[in-house]
């Protein structure tokens, strides 16, 4: 070590202490916002759809045997199927038939919000066919009803709207 090094080491070790702090912030800054900060809002990907498996979600077309599950965020259908916690629903059945009817075999816009997967690790999407918002469809017809959980919101209110006019015209499950 040179005597100029010796020299500012021992007249200056805040400042290296300091220097070494601000390094470590720094990058540590850069990692969570490079893991936090990251935000699937606004990705879209344009998808096959190979079955339905009930009111709100259904299967695509991934390159693999069992293909890859969605769920419609913002919404809920009734259930299809009886299991250990839920008994099958009123209207679950014309829910997962109208779904088929709309989107078997068809190619779908897949638009992502902040979270992309739930912790089933099927892919939370809000679903476009051609121009027709389906997310809103399933409720503007009564076939879902709204099911808000942050952080995918963006279209609670107007889900919120659309489920009261459906239960006001007495549509699908309001009947």
């Amino acid at each position: 070590m040179l005597f100029a090094e010796k020299v500012f080491y021992y007249l200056c070790p805040n400042l290296i202490f300091m220097l070494k702090r601000f390094n470590f912030l720094v990058s540590t800054a850069i990692i969570c916002f490079l893991f936090l900060g990251f935000s699937y809002k606004g990705e879209e990907r344009y998808v096959k759809v190979r079955r339905v498996i009930d009111g709100d979600t259904f299967v695509i077309e991934n390159g693999s045997k069992k293909g890859e599950r969605v769920r419609l965020i913002g919404i809920d259908a009734p259930e299809t199927r009886k299991t250990a916690r839920k008994e099958v629903g009123y209207y679950g059945m014309e829910a997962k038939e109208y779904l088929k009817t709309l989107l078997t075999g068809k190619n779908v816009k897949l638009v992502f919000d902040v979270g992309k997967k739930d912790r089933y690790g099927r892919l939370l999407a809000y679903v476009y066919l051609r121009e027709k918002f389906v997310n809103a469809e399933l409720i503007e017809q009564g076939y879902a009803v709204t099911y808000t959980l942050a952080p995918n919101v963006q279209y609670a209110d107007f889900f919120v709207k659309l489920e009261r006019q459906a239960r006001q015209a007495k549509r699908g499950l309001w009947k």
